[in-house]
């Protein structure tokens, strides 16, 4: 069956323009004023920073975990399944879907009271269906349109925003800067009788204009580039808005007068240089507003339809001919109409501001653990401090409980019942989340008091090594080299083989170079076995740990002069095979050993007829894997190569390469594509200081013979154990 075309969307369209809209919302025309009246200017610029602040370092985390997993739709239901499992990511998802239902709706009613502000004669239930059929049919026609309605819609809101310009311009602030630039005193709404209000109220009345983020994310399953987009908008988005938050607080703190502000909430219209461009600001804001979280909630409910987190999953999951969510945007759009029908919603309103913030919550935590468990998968391209996703975390959790300490209670125990109903259903994940890191890292702490090892899962994939021993200084000629393939978070257990000969040293001498393994904070056991045949020995090891709590991943063998190859080597090595555990063959050049550890050469075998990139890509995950670790610990460059025969090929091998380093985030990686015959290209290809190369069980020691004296260089021959995947 044909894969159905999706319009895809770049950042400006797919996130900044949404995002941009939903944080310029209905608040900032109409209660800007109000929240300037009471906090003063100086006490409405801080509650601006803070909302910012708050949004901005969950912004900084959803752009570190975009960057590092291939995120599909959904949004943030997608980055926090993808890392925490589909049962905490439908935890969050479905109330985040129904709260966004219920944004439509509000916001719908917010565009009904804008317009009776203009036409009070006209039917309010009217207004509503109105503006609910056409929302609905821009949505359900595709999101091509609904942005390029948005992209009005932002002309709309540039037009009113100058119509701001134009007043200062003509002498609109008339209020000294120094009588401007004050603290609030704080006196309250029209409602309360000018009672008195305080910051923290004041900040929950205008918190929820900043939290529109997620508004780009949520069409990360229609962007061309989310790794880049997601993260680029949102920034910009932040940034763009935020300038204009501050600049508004100014202009109306110098415009109006503190009894203007604090009653009149139509102060933004009035103080205008055209009034009617503001109304139309605000019809647009909340009318984008609306279509925004139209569309994102429909792909949020599509994404658990795919996911099979709900049931007829099947059907929500279903999509026109152009790759539009069509069944999930009728079952918002009837959720959405029979909400209407309430008329009113004040009393879970702010349900729809907690439940981004529980959001908010979760992503941070989920970068958090990312960067406590140190995996190797976890190489985000956007990088932040570790701090930032704490300062996220807490603000986040503090800001809920200021805004409602009772409706935030009541919105975290729905998450947890709805994460306690899911975790009872069974769902079958179509990919592997952070849990199995978490779970392994713990696991880990307590089979280190062990000094047992077993086998992890990709996205949990260390190097932990086993190294037979026989010759005790060849294995301390590697210490350093094998050190580097195994820190910071892997491990090396030493096999020594031996005769049993009594008052021996090699014990000791085993359990020495263990202990200066651990001194250099790589976690080390050791252990002899006894026989006088060293394939045997080495096999007999690997069959034993096979059912150990933790067991090594990869066998690392030495070849020295004195092995006798296909009666000592070869057999380890197609044991290893049968037995899915990795293989390093390391053959070592005695004239220029690991040179200045500056370059590493990966060969990459000829793929011609085979080019997808998948998830399986042949015998080149463990060397790809064990070019990372060496790179980051010598600060090397990884040089990528691949040999082929016919030239027409040469396009598409360039393409491997090039995907192959984006997928598996390799920045700055040279790729190197080579026409000819494997063996000269081989001789004349750029130096490294170490050739690394694939292997099968049929490895002939002439082979490994010729490459190291070709090459010039120690080099590194990998079988992979298929448990390891350099996309994880």
């Amino acid at each position: 069956m044909p894969q159905k075309k999706v319009k895809q969307f770049g950042t400006f369209a797919g996130v900044f323009t949404p995002t941009l809209l939903t944080i310029l919302g209905v608040i900032m025309y109409l209660r800007m004023g109000w929240v300037v009246g009471n906090a003063g200017l100086l006490g409405a610029w801080l509650i601006i920073i803070i909302s910012f602040a708050i949004t901005l370092s969950t912004a900084l985390s959803m752009s570190a975990i975009t960057t590092n997993i291939r995120i599909g739709a959904g949004g943030a239901y997608a980055i926090i399944s993808q890392a925490l499992g589909l049962e905490v990511g439908g935890s969050l998802g479905i109330p985040r879907y129904v709260s966004q239902g219920l944004a439509v709706t509000m916001y719908i009613f917010g565009f009904r009271e804008g317009w009776l502000g203009i036409f009070p004669d006209h039917s309010p239930f009217l207004i509503d269906i109105i503006v609910f059929a056409v929302l609905i049919t821009i949505a359900y026609i595709s999101a091509d349109l609904a942005i390029k309605t948005q992209f009005f819609i932002m002309i709309v809101i540039i037009l009113s925003l100058l119509s701001i310009v134009l007043a200062a311009y003509h002498g609109s602030m008339s209020v000294p800067t120094e009588e401007a630039i004050r603290w609030g005193t704080f006196k309250g709404s029209v409602e309360n009788g000018f009672s008195g209000s305080d910051f923290w109220l004041v900040f929950a009345v205008f918190f929820p204009a900043s939290t529109g983020i997620m508004a780009g994310a949520n069409m990360s399953g229609e962007l061309k580039d989310p790794k880049k987009s997601i993260p680029v908008g949102t920034l910009w988005a932040i940034g763009v808005s935020f300038v204009i938050y501050m600049s508004l607080a100014f202009w109306l703190a110098r415009s109006a007068s503190e009894q203007e502000l604090i009653s009149n909430y139509n102060i933004v219209i009035d103080k205008a240089y055209v009034g009617p461009l503001v109304i139309a600001g605000i019809l647009g804001a909340t009318f984008s507003s609306a279509l925004a979280s139209l569309v994102g909630s429909s792909r949020i409910l599509y994404a658990m339809g795919e996911h099979r987190v709900l049931p007829y999953s099947k059907v929500l999951a279903g999509t026109s001919a152009n790759g539009q969510p069509r069944n999930a945007m009728i079952v918002t759009g009837i959720m959405i109409f029979v909400t209407m029908l309430l008329r009113d919603l004040n009393a879970v309103a702010p349900l729809v501001t907690l439940f981004f913030l529980i959001t908010y919550a979760m992503i941070n935590i989920v970068v958090i653990i990312e960067q406590k468990l140190g995996l190797i998968s976890y190489r985000p391209i956007f990088k932040v401090n570790k701090w930032i996703p704490w300062i996220g975390l807490v603000s986040s959790v503090v800001a809920m409980f200021i805004i409602n300490p009772t409706v935030s209670l009541i919105s975290i125990s729905i998450v947890f019942v709805v994460y306690w109903f899911l975790s009872r259903q069974n769902i079958e994940t179509p990919f592997e989340d952070v849990r199995s890191g978490l779970f392994v890292s713990f696991a880990e702490w307590a089979a280190k008091h062990t000094w047992g090892m077993k086998n992890m899962q990709q996205r949990a994939w260390k190097p932990n090594l086993m190294v037979p021993i026989r010759d005790i200084d060849g294995a301390r000629g590697n210490f350093q080299f094998l050190r580097n393939i195994a820190r910071p978070k892997g491990s090396i257990k030493l096999l020594g083989i031996a005769p049993n000969v009594e008052n021996s040293v090699f014990p000791d001498e085993l359990a020495t170079l263990s202990e200066s393994f651990r001194q250099k904070d790589v976690f080390s056991s050791w252990t002899v076995i006894h026989s006088e045949n060293f394939a045997q020995g080495v096999n007999y090891g690997n069959q034993a740990l096979k059912g150990a709590f933790f067991r090594p991943n990869i066998v690392f063998l030495n070849l020295q002069q004195h092995d006798n190859y296909e009666t000592e080597i070869r057999p380890v090595i197609q044991e290893c095979i049968r037995l899915e555990i990795g293989v390093l063959l390391f053959s070592l050049n005695s004239t220029t050993l690991l040179g200045q550890r500056n370059v590493i050469n990966v060969w990459v075998s000829d793929r011609t007829d085979n080019w997808n990139l998948g998830w399986d890509i042949g015998n080149l995950d463990l060397s790809t894997l064990i070019a990372y670790k060496l790179k980051k610990n010598w600060e090397a460059q990884i040089r990528l190569i691949i040999v082929i025969r016919d030239e027409k090929e040469k396009e598409n091998a360039h393409n491997f390469l090039q995907s192959l380093t984006s997928l598996a985030r390799l920045p700055s990686t040279l790729t190197e594509v080579h026409i000819g015959s494997f063996r000269e290209v081989v001789q004349k290809a750029p130096k490294a200081d170490l050739n690394i190369f694939g292997m099968d069980g049929n490895l002939k020691f002439e082979f490994v013979n010729e490459m190291t004296s070709k090459t010039g260089s120690s080099c590194l021959f990998v079988k992979d154990s298929g448990h390891e995947s350099i996309l994880a």
